[in-house]
């Protein structure tokens, strides 16, 4: 399985892949949202709402996250060593 890096994508890019994953983003063009609820989507670890210029979206999940070490690794913890 690759990782591939969503840094220095452009953001057309991120948002196909969102809306793929059943996401969208707010107005603000920013904050990553649920398409069903339009509620800002929160990274279930750091509660942080995500930005679509720091999210991450792991291998074998459709979940995201925010770009953080925190998160990473309490990802990690909870689904094992996906890398």
């Amino acid at each position: 399985m690759d990782v591939v890096s969503l840094q220095g994508l452009p953001t057309e890019f991120k948002v196909a892949l969102l809306d793929k994953l059943g996401y969208t983003l707010d107005s603000d063009r920013v904050h990553v949202l649920h398409k069903d609820t339009r509620e800002r989507v929160q990274d279930p670890y750091a509660k942080l709402e995500i930005r679509v210029d720091h999210m991450m979206v792991l291998p074998g999940s459709a979940i995201l996250i925010d770009d953080n070490e925190f998160s990473l690794i309490s990802y990690l913890e909870d689904k094992g060593d996906i890398l």
